[in-house]
């Protein structure tokens, strides 16, 4: 718990940030070590190499300079001929090579160039001592000559060896920075790995939070506040969620005040209003009794406001109980093509005083839902079409199932709907610039009620454009066909 409090957007997005960047710099760090690793360690197999290969070529030219010498003092084997510089020439080249092959064995070289090393200094000193022993009177010149062969093919065999060796050293390089190479992709690929799945979490604990808080918005905005508000995630964004669940129970507090509100009034106009009706007609009956036309008009203009009044208190009765009356109402299997046509029925009256025409596009439709309600939807929705029509129009009506949905279009040919009054017409009262004319005046409650009943089924109502050519209002109810 004490974890989950100190956790806040700000931490995560720090968090996020330095775990995303700590890969990266482990990563450039452990790139720059090996390739420092890698260079001291090319560095030092070049000089190691170069060393060697110069001592080697020392060697393979001293070899040559004594075979050379050799042959010239076998030459000069004649002591008259001979002069007292040739020996020491032919010493000095000696001690030249035994002083490369010493330098080359100093530089740590393989076992098999320095076996081979040793071997080429042997054969030198068996020609030596044979040219030695030659020039104390014996005839070994075949074997000297033997002994020259020899020197040669070790020189052959050890430069040959030593190339063999220097292309292993490089090989061994190479796959050495192949390794390093694929330890690198693999280290930085598990490291990515490590950052996007952190970063994927953090995203989905964000995301999560962010939906919750939208959905949360959005139900507000829709008058949905029957569910609490939670969020979860981090502390500031649990801290508007908390914030938004307040904001919930005092929109229903509110809306509670208002309804109750509005139950009030409605029950205490009704008594008076039937005593007032009951004196005016008492009045338009007492004035027919003794014949006073004029006072006999005034009362029964009297009597159809006052009828006016009741049907009002009546609607604002039926408005203040309606989520009332949806808690106890239990959904049923409903036949909406069946209802609708049943309510077109019952408005046959007022649609054949203006001489109307209803065109209808109605599909088979089976939902859930409260029958009454839904026919509440219909029947206010008619109520306006017919109201607002001009005599000789047309009523639309569209009933069909699409995208999981009930779709109910109902559009007149009156004067519409300003498109700046469609946001409120939902809204309890108000009339739009098309709905002043006294002659159409009604409670103000129907589009309101309309509004309710299709938020109780989690649907939406919505003004839309009218058909081309057209003008009147057309109004779109869609509700989620929920399993039957």
């Amino acid at each position: 718990m004490k974890f989950k409090k100190i956790i806040s957007l700000k931490s995560l997005i720090i968090l996020g940030f330095v775990i995303a960047v700590i890969p990266l710099f482990l990563g450039v760090m452990y790139a720059a070590f090996a390739m420092r690793e890698t260079a001291i360690l090319g560095r030092a197999i070049n000089y190691q190499v170069f060393a060697q290969t110069k001592a080697i070529r020392l060697v393979l030219q001293k070899s040559s300079d004594v075979e050379r010498k050799a042959r010239l003092f076998i030459l000069l084997s004649d002591p008259a001929l001979r002069q007292p510089y040739e020996r020491e020439s032919y010493e000095n080249t000696r001690s030249a090579f035994k002083q490369a092959l010493s330098e080359l064995l100093k530089l740590h070289v393989d076992n098999k160039i320095a076996l081979l090393a040793n071997e080429l200094s042997e054969k030198e000193n068996l020609i030596y001592q044979q040219i030695m022993g030659s020039a104390a009177g014996d005839n070994a010149s075949v074997a000297v000559n033997e002994a020259f062969q020899g020197l040669r093919e070790s020189s052959n065999t050890l430069s040959r060896e030593f190339e063999s060796h220097v292309d292993h050293e490089f090989n061994e390089l190479r796959q050495q920075s192949e390794i390093l190479e694929q330890g690198l992709l693999i280290k930085g690929a598990v490291l990515l790995v490590v950052s996007f799945i952190f970063i994927v979490l953090l995203l989905i604990v964000l995301s999560r939070s962010m939906r919750q808080l939208d959905a949360a918005i959005r139900r507000l905005g829709s008058t949905e506040l029957a569910e609490p508000i939670v969020v979860s995630g981090p502390t500031d964004l649990r801290y508007l969620g908390e914030r938004l669940e307040w904001l919930r129970t005092h929109l229903m507090e509110l809306a509670l005040s208002k309804r109750q509100f509005i139950h009030n009034v409605a029950c205490e106009i009704k008594t008076p209003l039937q005593e007032i009706s009951e004196g005016a007609q008492w009045l338009a009956s007492d004035a027919e009794a003794q014949g006073d036309a004029m006072r006999q008009s005034m009362a029964l203009v009297l009597c159809a406001n006052i009828e006016k009044l009741h049907t009002v208190s009546e609607e604002l009765a039926r408005y203040s109980q309606i989520n009332a009356m949806s808690a106890i109402q239990h959904p049923q299997t409903v036949n909406l093509k069946e209802v609708l046509e049943a309510v077109i029925m019952d408005y046959q009256e007022p649609i054949a005083a203006k001489s109307l025409s209803i065109k209808k596009l109605l599909r088979p439709v089976a939902m859930s839902g409260v029958q009454e309600q839904l026919r509440g939807i219909i029947g206010h929705l008619l109520a306006n079409a017919v109201q607002y029509s001009p005599v000789n129009g047309e009523i639309r009506i569209m009933l069909r199932e699409a995208g999981g949905q009930v779709e109910l279009e109902i559009e007149d040919e009156g004067p519409g709907i300003a498109p700046e009054d469609r946001s409120r017409v939902f809204e309890p009262f108000f009339r739009g610039k098309g709905m002043l004319d006294d002659a159409n005046e009604g409670a103000g409650l129907g589009l309101a009620i309309v509004k309710e009943y299709v938020a109780n089924h989690q649907g939406c109502v919505d003004i839309i454009d009218p058909r081309e050519d057209q003008q009147g209002a057309r109004i779109q109810v869609r509700i989620p066909l929920k399993e039957l």
